[in-house]
């Protein structure tokens, strides 16, 4: 079944492909563009019921064995992010289909947004798979790239400016990621992750801890971990919804894979432990206290979406496997949490006709079904009980006051305030856009919502329920992704069968 690796990045690449032959037929290029996200999802989904049961599946491009040739590897990580983001990949893809057919097309133009979702989609897959560094390079690289599109489309003033500013910090992060690859190539001969465990162990000290301290950059710049993540609030809210969305639900969140990948495998032992305790902490507090002040929904979401970026690494920076468990719980939770808020924000807007809290009101009445679609994920996100968004925090929290110590003890107490100023955010959106009087209505708003629009946002609302209903499950399978992490044996052996060279 190895066979089957490869696939969530030969699809979407082909899939791709064919939608640009087929930009005059936009039917043609949604039906191509849904099918195979839908397969690339079955894939996803056989390769983590294969990567539990079995261990980590290897497959070798090109059939050059590894280190000479491309290694793709599938273990419960990857193959847990990759169910998630194909998840929320087709969700979105037929939200954004809903909102071309309702709009003619105008704000996503076919013939460029189905080719480059799907390159971006191959892009995300490919870096969740990559099994040595320059691989992971060229996985950002192409979600990047395609990323740049997205946000631009349109060409209005705004999102131009936007992008610029997401171009420039894109390209220095990417600058930075690969000048330590470079130097990494040149200190171990080597960008294969699992020849290079032994051979980053073999290096002095120092020289490993700026090797690790220049990757941590970089992926902290993709992250948008503070004080590297002022140029997200800027850029996201000015992109169609849809783009919107998937960029808070995935792109993040790849470059927080990226930390938790090079922290367990290549880097552990916890020499900047402390440094991401801090890191951790202040993106937090500056994130939640950045989404209190602002009036705009969506700003205030790319603010809490930078706030909880803090609890997943606060989990790896515990270097435990009950803090790697709970931030593998919690990042799969607010991919699809924070997809949802996004895409409901979006029909929010569709039918208030803005996002300026000081410009909306009544929706609760207006629009009941819409409340209900926002209300959920909010008090998810916000860790109300019995949801996952709480249980998620309390295994964050628990396996901090396990690891004892200032930094783990200030952690907790950062995370609890976090959680309650998230609480106090989401219901004032709730106040202000739902509950109090309604307001004069956008002469061009629409009065009702296309339903696959409606449909694609309540699946994911579902979904994020789901969530709370299978967490005993989901968080036994992030408790054994990782013990293997730590373990890292089960990652170089499937690799290296016969032993690292």
């Amino acid at each position: 079944m190895n066979s089957l690796v490869p696939l969530p990045v030969v699809m979407p690449l082909l899939g791709a492909a064919l939608t640009l032959m087929l930009a005059r037929r936009p039917r043609a290029q949604r039906a191509v563009s849904v099918v195979v996200l839908t397969a690339t999802l079955a894939v996803a989904a056989a390769l983590l019921v294969l990567a539990y049961r079995d261990g980590p599946l290897v497959v070798y491009v090109g059939g050059w064995p590894a280190p000479v040739g491309i290694v793709l590897v599938a273990d419960q990580l990857s193959a847990l992010m990759l169910v998630v983001s194909a998840a929320v990949t087709l969700c979105v893809l037929l939200y954004s289909i809903g909102e071309g057919r309702a709009d003619g097309d105008e704000g996503t133009p076919v013939a460029i947004y189905h080719p480059t979702y799907l390159v971006l989609t191959a892009g995300v897959t490919n870096a969740f798979l990559s099994g040595d560094l320059f691989n992971l390079f060229v996985g950002f690289e192409i979600l990047l790239a395609a990323s740049y599109v997205l946000l631009t489309l349109g060409g209005t003033d705004v999102r131009i400016r936007a992008g610029t500013t997401y171009v420039v910090v894109s390209l220095l992060s990417s600058l930075i990621f690969l000048s330590a690859i470079g130097l990494i190539y040149a200190a171990t001969g080597t960008l294969n992750l699992a020849q290079l465990v032994d051979r980053l162990d073999a290096l002095p000290d120092n020289l490993r801890l700026v090797l690790n301290l220049m990757l941590l950059l970089a992926f902290g710049i993709k992250a948008a971990v503070f004080p590297l993540s002022s140029w997200l609030p800027d850029s996201y809210p000015t992109a169609p919804a849809p783009v919107t969305a998937v960029f808070a639900g995935l792109l993040t969140k790849v470059g927080v894979y990226a930390i938790i990948r090079t922290e367990t495998l290549l880097f552990p032992g916890g020499r900047v432990s402390d440094v991401l305790m801090v890191v951790a902490l202040l993106t937090m507090l500056v994130g939640i206290l950045g989404a209190v002040a602002q009036s705009d929904i969506k700003r205030l979401l790319s603010f809490t979406l930078m706030g909880h970026i803090g609890y997943l690494i606060f989990g790896v920076a515990l270097a435990t496997t009950a803090g790697l468990a709970g931030a593998i719980f919690y990042v799969v939770h607010h991919i699809i949490i924070l997809t949802t808020l996004f895409l409901a924000t979006g029909l929010l807007e569709r039918r208030a006709g803005s996002t300026n809290l000081e410009r909306i009101g009544g929706l609760g009445r207006i629009a009941p079904l819409l409340g209900v679609l926002f209300f959920l994920p909010a008090i998810n996100l916000a860790g109300i009980p019995p949801f996952s968004g709480f249980l998620g925090k309390v295994g964050l929290l628990q396996a901090g006051v396990a690891a004892g110590g200032v930094l783990p003890w200030l952690l907790v107490a950062g995370g609890t305030i976090t959680s309650l100023l998230t609480l106090y955010a989401i219901m004032k959106v709730w106040n202000m856009a739902f509950w109090r009087a309604p307001k004069v209505d956008s002469p061009d708003a629409p009065a009702g919502l296309p339903r696959l629009m409606v449909g694609s946002t309540l699946a994911l609302v579902a979904l994020g329920v789901a969530l709370t209903l299978v967490a005993g499950p989901l968080y036994r399978v992030s408790a054994d992704a990782a013990e293997h992490l730590r373990q890292r044996s089960p990652y170089v052996e499937a690799v290296f069968p016969g032993g690292t060279p």
